[in-house]
């Protein structure tokens, strides 16, 4: 399993801060934590970074690689920014990763860049015609941009299929529909497709205590499923792990030593399977 560590992203303020006044520090203790926690590679998201994103990209990337041995996710919407990126990436430490590509003409370009510097792609599976309903519209979209690579020159394997997670807080049937494209992605070729998520999506808008509860358990359904790698929380991610013996004894019907834990693990399935109705409280319910 890849982790993407995922918190070295514009959203957040002590990140932004540090992007607009250069300072190495937080960006670097970041990244190394994120290392240190497991990740196999270091998100660098500096939005869409319209003004200056060239020489923001490069200087993420220098000041992270600096500090870690890691490859870098170059995460922007600005073409530019990523090339600028993809020229100082340190290839010693792994491939850089390119986040993203889609079905969006003005995404394109990220694959020439994949090509040209032998970088693993995203795909995130979208177009211009807006969020797709089931796995079935994803699998499409998927299979076209699988075309266009080859095209450009992006081996198969280097690419990664992004079915887009969603909030469960608004969106809650789409997050059995994502597991079910994983598994879905897995079908459109041989050797199967990899995939990846930002698994995180799933619990934005919900409560600070409850966010990595879903996280956990949505990511061991996703992984159940196939799924290759995941922009999250390394920490939280082997916390899953350890339970992933726990929800394996839930979901065949077994009784936990602890009630508490049995409830968490069987409450949240019941919600992320559409079984129950979320709710913010739902744990309490």
């Amino acid at each position: 399993m890849i982790i993407i560590g995922e918190k070295l992203s514009v959203i957040a303020k002590r990140v932004r801060e540090a992007m607009n006044s250069k300072d190495k520090g937080p960006i670097q203790d970041l990244a190394e934590k994120q290392w240190k926690e497991g990740s196999t590679y270091i998100d660098a998201n500096i939005g869409p970074a319209e003004d200056n994103g060239e020489e923001l990209m490069e200087w993420m990337v220098t000041t992270i690689q600096e500090r870690v041995k890691a490859p870098i996710c170059l995460d922007t919407t600005n073409v530019k920014a990523l090339e600028a990126g993809l020229k100082v990436h340190n290839n010693e430490w792994g491939r850089p990763m390119l986040n993203s590509t889609s079905n969006d003409p003005e995404r394109f370009p990220v694959l020439e860049l994949g090509a040209k510097y032998n970088a693993l792609t995203i795909g995130l599976t979208v177009g211009k015609g807006g969020l797709p309903a089931d796995a079935e519209e994803r699998a499409g979209i998927a299979a076209e941009i699988m075309a266009r690579a080859m095209e450009y020159g992006v081996p198969l394997e280097d690419l990664y299929l992004d079915p887009l997670v969603l909030q469960i807080a608004t969106t809650q049937d789409q997050a059995i529909k994502v597991i079910e494209t994983i598994r879905m992605f897995q079908d459109l070729n041989d050797p199967p497709m990899k995939t990846v998520v930002g698994l995180s999506n799933i619990s934005n808008g919900c409560p600070k205590a409850v966010r990595p509860i879903l996280n956990k358990y949505y990511f061991l359904m996703l992984l159940e499923a196939g799924l290759t790698a995941a922009i999250a929380d390394a920490h939280e991610m082997a916390e899953a792990m350890k339970e992933r013996a726990l929800v394996a004894d839930v979901m065949a019907g077994k009784p936990l030593d602890d009630p508490k834990k049995q409830a968490e693990i069987s409450k949240t399935l019941d919600v992320i399977f559409n079984r129950t109705l979320y709710a913010h409280s739902y744990l309490e319910m």
